[in-house]
């Protein structure tokens, strides 16, 4: 499939990488100018490349069209030509100029990769930004407004909207604003309902074995009583009218994070899979993956999260990780075979299109790697105030366009946000997400190669099972060729180059791995061929010790204090435990002991911040024992045993 790229902004279009060709319409004196500096083709490719223009130019006067052929190096192209081929061309017929616009430029991504946004969403940022107006950035929290339900049809909403008192600088008295939300739009959290789990047991036969002592014994089963009061269903009111709301009317019982978060996010509900797991709340696990089925079945992928506004992208794919656990706990093959189809779907979509990358490594051999690359170029809806404020800086369209892409693509990561993807850690502008291939997301995916191999292979696909089994081989080959560095014995994410983003095919170099410190170069050592390979987690353990990332209260996300999130000093449950499991499960008694360590270390701090806040927080200070972590763009959260 043809892949290509262009970089507009409102004066100029930069071209990089092989000849192309393309369309100019040369009764503008910019065109005339421009074109001085392009050789015309043969006449038999010029012919071939007219001959497709008339139709998708009816009514223009074609003999000031021509074709040029734009030789490398990189140029520097007149916008005028891009607005004319958009303004111009697109109207009349839209895909046939693409298609004629593709064919002629073999090395540009394709304008559909972007997701529309709706009418609800864009009248909720509307609202987002006059709330912020009149009520000031102070405790401010922008997700808010986009998950407020509609009382009443949108236009209706949207009329008595339009109507509120403003000042000169577009500010709403608080009392209009308050009484305005108060009587057209419905509590946010107010579309799902609480649900029953019912194979919640206070303490089920079974749980936890292992843990003896009484008092955390004690703690864990209040951490476990929390099902109760996390789990959810979509009100009817989402299925029967769901243009009213940006919350997805998904099929069955769910379980939210808490807090703010009032729907269901993807890479997180694996870790909530596993607690219902060991909680033997097998069903409650299965509604889960049904639920984020049902997602692939509508979109062809699993979305960041159960709103609207998260259908341009995705969160880190762990649902055959998920499959595989239930699996594991309940032996159930007709889940399995059901489950299947929709592995395959997500497959694709993570080795396809945008997302694809092939590389040349050092002795020439070829290799496939994943990329983050969200499906958007705006604002993030839920942080949309956020995302202006953050762009006011940059100076053209383009420029802002581009940084959007990246702050989503950074979202879809579930690393949003941490210097990990910028070049310039003090400035968020600086996000390079889709120019940087992550260990992390490969290893993800050679995880979902093989669990679909095994799945393939139980249920009587063997066909399938052996094109993945392959597909493991060859994706494992190239986090060998591409991440793994032999002197410091850890995988680094691979950086594309500002000159190499628009090739078809990368040229290795080793100046392009990120040797700086993140958890997340670790992460590998959670798929089963490198925690088993005995040799490979001895050099990891000890390149892990050398790292300055231990600390006394579990492992630091990276080592750049930047007021990030996803930086120091903050600790992470899911890079804790991925790490953790894989030294645990290595079958080397210096892993297990090792990660063994790690986890009490990890577990000591979360039950002191239990005991001294009543809460569990979503992040911890790993330089202190029992301190939560901060930073990022909303107030830490943490969940006290009930719903906001």
């Amino acid at each position: 499939m043809v892949r290509w790229r262009a970089e507009i902004s409102n004066s100029e279009v930069k071209r990089e990488g092989q000849d192309i060709y393309i369309l100019c319409y040369d009764n503008d004196m910019d065109v005339k100018r421009t074109a001085k500096r392009f050789e015309k083709p043969p006449h038999t490719s010029r012919q071939k490349a007219d001959a497709r223009i008339p139709r998708a130019l009816d009514g223009q006067n074609k003999d000031k069209l021509h074709v040029y052929k734009v030789p490398p190096p990189p140029l520097i192209l007149s916008a005028t030509i891009m607005a004319y081929y958009y303004y111009q061309a697109l109207k009349p017929h839209t895909l046939y100029c693409l298609l004629l616009f593709s064919s002629l430029l073999p090395c540009f991504i394709p304008y559909n990769n972007t997701k529309p946004s709706t009418p609800l969403i864009a009248f909720l940022e509307s609202l987002q930004s006059t709330a912020l107006q009149t009520l000031g950035p102070k405790d401010f929290d922008p997700k808010l407004y986009v998950d407020l339900p509609l009382k009443h049809d949108l236009p209706v909403v949207e009329s008595a909207f339009a109507k509120l008192p403003r000042s000169a600088n577009g500010t709403v008295p608080v009392e209009d604003l308050d009484l305005f939300i108060e009587r057209y739009l419905g509590r946010a959290g107010t579309d799902m309902v609480l649900h029953e789990p019912s194979d919640f047991v206070a303490d089920p036969d079974g749980f936890l074995p292992k843990v003896e002592n009484s008092k955390v014994r004690t703690w864990a089963l209040e951490v476990h009583s929390l099902w109760k009061n996390l789990s959810r269903e979509v009100a009817d009111a989402v299925r029967e009218r769901p243009g009213l709301h940006t919350l997805l009317p998904l099929p069955g019982p769910l379980v939210v994070p808490g807090s703010r978060f009032r729907e269901v996010y993807y890479w997180d509900s694996y870790w909530v899979i596993r607690g219902l797991l060991a909680s033997k709340m097998y069903d409650s696990a299965k509604a889960i993956v049904n639920n984020l089925i049902s997602l692939i079945d509508v979109y062809g992928f699993v979305l960041n999260g159960s709103r609207a506004y998260y259908s341009n992208r995705s969160q880190p794919p762990l649902l055959s990780a998920m499959v595989f656990e239930i699996f594991s706990r309940t032996g159930d093959l007709d889940f399995i075979k059901k489950c299947l189809p929709s592995l395959l779907k997500e497959h694709h979509f993570w080795n396809s299109g945008i997302h694809k990358l092939t590389f040349q490594d050092s002795q020439g051999k070829k290799h496939s790697l994943s990329r983050y690359y969200a499906m958007w170029n705006k604002p993030r809806p839920e942080s949309a105030t956020m995302d202006k404020e953050s762009a006011s800086k940059l100076q053209t369209i383009s420029a802002k366009e581009s940084f959007y892409r990246e702050l989503a693509s950074a979202a879809e990561s579930g690393w949003d946000f941490s210097s990990r993807w910028m070049r310039d850690s003090s400035d968020l502008t600086t996000l390079v997400t889709t120019s940087v291939v992550p260990v992390d997301l490969n290893a993800y995916i050679l995880k979902m190669e093989l669990d679909i191999a095994f799945f393939a292979q139980i249920t009587g696909d063997h066909s399938t099972a052996d094109k993945f089994s392959v597909a493991s081989q060859a994706r494992r080959a190239a986090m060998d060729s591409i991440f793994w560095n032999n002197k410091m014995n850890q995988w680094f994410d691979y950086w594309l180059t500002d000159n190499s983003i628009c090739e078809e095919v990368h040229m290795w170099e080793s100046n392009n791995q990120n040797k700086k410190m993140f958890a997340s170069n670790f992460i590998p050592v959670w798929i089963k061929p490198y925690s088993t390979d005995g040799g490979i987690v001895k050099k990891v353990m000890k390149s892990l010790q050398r790292s300055g990332l231990l600390y006394p209260a579990g492992i630091a996300t990276s080592l750049s204090k930047t007021g990030q999130q996803w930086d120091f000093p903050n600790g992470w449950a899911p890079l804790i435990h991925m790490i953790v499991e894989g030294l645990v499960k290595s079958g080397t008694k210096e892993g297990r002991s090792m990660g063994e360590d790690i986890a009490v270390r990890w577990i000591r701090t979360n039950y002191a911040a239990y005991k001294k806040t009543g809460a569990m927080h979503e992040k911890y200070d790993v330089e202190a024992c029992g301190e939560s972590g901060g930073g990022g763009e909303y107030v830490p959260q943490d969940l006290a045993g009930q719903m906001e």
